[in-house]
């Protein structure tokens, strides 16, 4: 296969570089990347999102299937061909062993409307990350009890420190003595090539394996996971449900922008 661009022996050395891994057969939504939300594929309005930000130099999506390959050619965007992985930050591990850069921004191929501030934001605090932290990872508060309760939305618990201390499908912390606040973790995670590589090394522990959230593989080990708050209101597709809301809000987002523009504009 022909590489790109970004594979060539003399390639500059980017400073952070967005990631986004994408895969054909998700169990929930099969060929999720390519569904069409307005006129794009899904794939498109995240790396638009990516383009926004203003701290990265470049956004790429890393795929092992043609089909997303071949779309992403279409569409001008940076594409990576890469082998089969467990995850989406072990693609983007094999993605920084071929992509020179100094840092490396995960952001997820289901959200279609991050915020590029966000993005920015992973960035920024990678350059800041305390000793023995591998990852910086974002989160929001949840305020609507349908999110805490969905299985999809994967919450955080964070210490004192803002370091991870587990997440889960489940709503945690159980609210035995008082209402706590409900975190949801975003697709949005942020590492040196490194710090890849040890990700890549370790193995799937129980928890990882249990509740299919890749950040546990940190956790699991004893290694920090920076979590750092951030404005997102998006919303995530996992299911072909979502996609339906996610038509929805840009549908509203359009409208909205008609109104103060006098023409309809893409989020």
């Amino acid at each position: 296969m022909a590489a790109t661009p970004a594979l060539a022996p003399d390639a500059t050395r980017r400073r952070h570089v967005a990631v986004i891994p994408c895969r054909w057969g998700a169990s929930r939504f099969p060929g999720k990347p390519l569904a069409r939300l307005g006129d794009k594929p899904l794939l498109w309005h995240v790396h638009q999102r990516c383009l926004e930000a203003k701290r990265l130099d470049g956004a790429v999506v890393a795929t092992d299937d043609e089909r997303i390959e071949a779309a992403c050619r279409q569409l001008g965007i940076e594409c990576i061909r890469t082998g089969e992985h467990l995850t989406g930050t072990d693609r983007v591990a094999e993605v920084a062993e071929r992509l020179p850069a100094e840092a490396y921004i995960n952001v997820q191929g289901d959200e279609p409307f991050i915020s590029p501030t966000a993005i920015d934001a992973i960035s920024e605090a990678l350059e800041y990350l305390p000793p023995g932290a591998l990852a910086v990872n974002a989160y929001t508060e949840l305020a609507e009890v349908g999110a805490v309760l969905d299985h999809n939305v994967v919450k955080v618990v964070v210490s004192a420190q803002g370091e991870a201390l587990m997440f889960s499908r489940q709503p945690i912390p159980y609210p035995k003595g008082e209402r706590p606040k409900y975190l949801r973790q975003l697709g949005l995670y942020g590492f040196t090539g490194p710090a890849l590589q040890r990700f890549r090394q370790l193995q799937q522990g129980p928890l990882e394996r249990a509740e299919g959230v890749e950040m546990l593989r940190f956790v699991e080990h004893g290694h920090a996971v920076q979590m750092i708050t951030v404005e997102d209101d998006g919303v995530a597709v996992d299911t072909p449900e979502d996609l339906a809301r996610a038509e929805s809000l840009l549908t509203q987002y359009a409208q909205l922008t008609a109104g103060t523009t006098g023409r309809p504009v893409g989020p």
